[in-house]
């Protein structure tokens, strides 16, 4: 039977928006097999919704017909059907073509380009060197005597000029482990990844100072222990996510522009964890997955960084109401909550507190600081820094950010 026979479309990110005045739906490609966005109109949205892989034709225009009062002829609905395929929209030949070819592109690449150099933050590497060191030079320096046995961190990845001063608090009380380090897990927020994957990828991570080689030996075997190339599934994700660039940058500054070997890693969604009372530690696919990274690292000095945010709440992520000030002040407490579960090393006290709001906060760092306490095992935090960050121009929408580090 063809795919198209009964149709899906592939994992997109998916929002309504206003475009040119009219309400569209907005789909972006994780994978970008499709460049930019694609705008729907509502009238096709209910096709897309009906094309999950277990409808036929004949069972869409029946369903559409049903739910939603539509006529739709069968020559209409068949081409619609194809124009989706040709635009890449539907897991079929086609789009299985165009993931494999860009998979070989990204990992034929010298290596893992920068996604966010010249935009985000300098491309050159002495206006960069010159922007963190600003930043450095604005905190404290640490008063722990015992940097060195820092065994992890928790470090934003929200941009530079709202969140630097946490970040260079953060990175100067583990300058000495993250010099000291054999290898550094980055383990990043993958925004649009699949529940409970953890995505390595062989590709070096650039930064404007030179290279960060990705640890092959490490992930040899990692891949053995895992045992199959699925776990590369959305390795092309990495191509444009922005959480482990950013913490990678600061690593490399803190080295003082010295390479260290990298395992790179984007987290998965949690949101099948935090709509029920599962946990990712009864998840087959997690919890091999970190055994067999545990594994893999066993006998080297290692650096575990989780690159995250905490939450995002006010109009800008959706939420009803503007925040006030003392919305802000209950998200801090929150926070502080989140926080004090996770200088614990309790990594399902942390997930409680978030299942018990249904994580109506959006805290996009919950999969990196879980995966990082699940491959530490027993240790104990401190909080360098918190802030909240704002999100529109109004003040009403801010995303909270904090700097941490693990001992034993």
């Amino acid at each position: 039977m063809s795919p198209l026979a009964q149709p899906k479309v592939r994992p997109l990110i998916s929002e309504w928006v206003q475009a040119n005045g009219d309400l569209r739906l907005a789909l972006r490609d994780p994978d970008e097999l499709i460049e930019g966005t694609v705008f729907v109109s509502p009238a096709l949205a209910p096709v897309l919704e009906l094309c999950d892989g277990t409808h036929s034709l004949t069972a869409i225009q029946a369903a559409l017909t049903i739910r939603y009062g539509l006529s739709l002829p069968t020559d209409t609905l068949e081409s619609l059907i194809q124009q989706l395929d040709d635009a890449l929209l539907l897991e079929s030949e086609r789009a299985e073509t165009a993931r494999h070819d860009a998979r070989e592109s990204y990992r034929s690449a010298p290596c893992r380009p920068l996604a966010l150099a010249g935009a985000s933050y300098p491309a050159d590497p002495d206006e960069l060197t010159a922007m963190l060191a600003g930043f450095v030079n604005t905190v404290e320096p640490p008063s722990s005597p015992n940097q060195s046995a820092v065994r992890g961190i928790v470090s934003p990845h929200i941009d530079y000029d709202r969140g630097g001063p946490v970040y260079a608090r953060t990175w100067q009380h583990a300058q000495a482990a993250a010099r000291e380090a054999e290898v550094v897990v980055i383990l990043g927020t993958d925004h649009a990844g699949s529940p409970g994957m953890l995505t390595p990828t062989r590709q070096d991570y650039a930064t404007p100072w030179g290279t960060l080689p990705t640890d092959h030996d490490a992930l040899d075997r990692f891949d053995t222990a895992w045992g199959d190339e699925t776990l590369y599934d959305e390795e092309l994700h990495h191509r444009r996510e922005h959480s482990i660039e950013l913490a990678a940058v600061w690593l490399h500054f803190m080295r003082e522009s010295e390479p260290v070997a990298l395992v790179p890693i984007l987290c998965g969604s949690f949101l099948p964890f935090t709509a029920g009372d599962a946990s990712p530690k009864d998840n087959a696919r997690f919890t091999e997955s970190i055994a067999a990274l545990k594994k893999a690292l066993a006998g080297k000095r290692v650096l575990v960084v989780a690159a995250a945010d905490l939450a995002h709440m006010g109009p800008a992520f959706g939420d009803p109401q503007p925040l006030d000030g003392e919305n802000k002040a209950e998200l801090e407490q929150f926070d502080r909550g989140l926080l004090a579960a996770m200088c614990q090393g309790d990594a399902e006290s942390f997930l409680g507190l978030l299942q018990q709001s249904r994580d109506k906060q959006k805290v996009c760092g919950l999969p990196p600081i879980y995966a990082a306490l699940q491959m530490l095992g027993p240790v104990s935090g401190q909080v360098l820094d918190y802030a909240q960050c704002p999100a529109d121009g109004m003040g009403g929408s801010v995303v909270s950010v904090a700097g941490a580090v693990w001992t034993d």
